[in-house]
């Protein structure tokens, strides 16, 4: 029966390789398009239009475009196999394809979409026609927005789009190969000063300084660092710091993102920042609003279950993994959905040494070179998919895997990450008086 389950296996990781093979320049031209076309979170119109028609010119996908969010997507094909009565699968691959303003697809968003692709298409088409599986499979490709700004995963997540899908697969370009890398969770703030406006040489007594306010805030955030965890995070500008030298300034604003490794501590650095920003005001005698105007990133769950399988597969179609990966402080959305759905992120070299977020990093994205090491892992992610559907008792150890990194790090529940980027407090103060609404307040 082992042997039996081994060979059907390497028959379908065999018809996943040939099929992704088969439509590799498909593919390619997909990842161009895209490239060509950088659009920034929740305006990525003509990406979304161009996944949706790959999608729809194979008529045994069901596509719905504008999925929930106005450039989301949803294509799905099955379910398939199996008896009537039997249990879905329902096996999720994921697409990002927003850009980074200035610099187009610097953090390779258009090859993420791309594996998406390649691995559901892969997948489909491997078990296209063989009903005797284990599961009745259903294969789902969501299109997700809005990644470098906003987090439309999280969206998708208030909205219920993941709530029957069972196992979710990605894959990040980097420098490196390796199956997993947590990032790290994030929320930024968004912090305004008002204060009152007075000639800065005649009536300096008449004025209340924003600016003032402002610098003692950032100069307060500088000393903490001093008294955090070292894998803390803090950093942050001021965006406005008043109009003309001899006005006192009335309003000075500043953005700052707090960031820690896991989730469950980010609400602790809040607390400490946020103390920082209200001394300022009390100090200056302003008043202050803080803003949380984005949903906060959770870190990404382990899983080590399909972290083996990716390796495993991977390493059969040639990939070499870091034994010591270097260490990322970077964050993303995804991190919300591994608290939901069990899954894995990895990461892949694309041919090139340049850096996230620089445009030689764009320029790589969009390189020939890069196809190799894309249709590569997305043959490995369908491949440790087809283990998966292959085994129940592996699905039901990825599935305690996932159940016990959620009790590890703070059992937090979809009803708690819903809480979480909810978030939306304001915090009011007057010299010596202060006021918080945290009607939404971070968990």
């Amino acid at each position: 029966m082992a042997q039996d389950i081994q060979s059907r296996k390497k028959v379908f990781k065999d018809k996943i390789q040939l099929s992704i093979d088969k439509n590799q320049d498909k593919l390619f031209a997909l990842s161009q398009d895209l490239w060509n076309c950088p659009e920034l979170a929740y305006d990525e119109k003509q990406s979304h239009n161009r996944l949706v028609r790959f999608f729809t010119e194979d008529t045994s996908w069901s596509v719905e475009s504008n999925y929930k969010l106005a450039t989301a997507f949803l294509a799905t094909w099955g379910p398939s196999g199996g008896r009537e009565g039997d249990s879905i699968l329902n096996v999720g691959f994921l697409c990002e394809y927003d850009a980074l303003p200035g610099i187009g697809h610097a953090c390779g968003h258009n090859l993420i979409a791309e594996v998406g692709a390649a691995a559901a298409l892969g997948l489909k088409d491997a078990l296209e026609g063989e009903p005797d599986l284990p599961f009745r499979l259903k294969v789902t490709v969501m299109g997700t927005p809005a990644e470098e700004d906003g987090g439309g995963k999280v969206d998708l997540i208030l909205a219920g789009a993941f709530e029957d899908m069972d196992l979710v697969f990605m894959a990040h370009p980097a420098q490196q190969d390796v199956a997993f890398l947590p990032c790290v969770s994030i929320i930024d703030v968004t912090v305004k000063y008002h204060g009152k406006a007075s000639h800065a040489a005649a009536y300096p007594w008449e004025g209340v300084n924003a600016l003032d306010a402002a610098v003692l805030a950032y100069s307060n955030l500088s000393a903490l660092r001093q008294q955090i965890k070292p894998d803390w995070r803090l950093h942050g500008i001021i965006k406005h710091g008043g109009v003309k030298p001899n006005i006192i300034p009335d309003y000075t604003e500043l953005e700052f993102y707090l960031r820690t490794p896991l989730f469950k501590d980010l609400d602790v650095l809040k607390a400490k920042a946020e103390a920082c920003f209200r001394s300022a005001a009390m100090a200056t005698g302003c008043q202050v609003e803080v803003t949380y105007p984005h949903h906060a990133y959770c870190n990404i769950l382990p899983n080590s279950t399909l972290e083996q399988l990716y390796v495993e597969n991977g390493r059969a179609l040639g990939v070499q993994f870091e034994e010591e990966p270097h260490n990322f402080s970077g964050s993303t959305d995804f991190g919300n959905v591994s608290f939901v759905v069990p899954g894995i992120h990895p990461f892949f070299y694309i041919g090139s040494d340049a850096l996230n977020h620089t445009k030689e990093y764009t320029t790589a994205a969009g390189a020939e070179k890069a196809q190799l090491y894309t249709l590569r892992t997305a043959k490995a992610l369908a491949m440790t998919a087809v283990d998966v559907m292959c085994c129940p008792g592996l699905l039901q150890r990825v599935r305690e895997a996932f159940r016990q990194a959620t009790l590890t790090q703070a059992t937090l529940t979809q009803a708690t990450l819903t809480q979480a980027t909810l978030t939306q407090a304001t915090l009011t103060q007057e010299a010596g008086v202060s006021g918080i609404d945290t009607a939404k307040n971070l968990p």
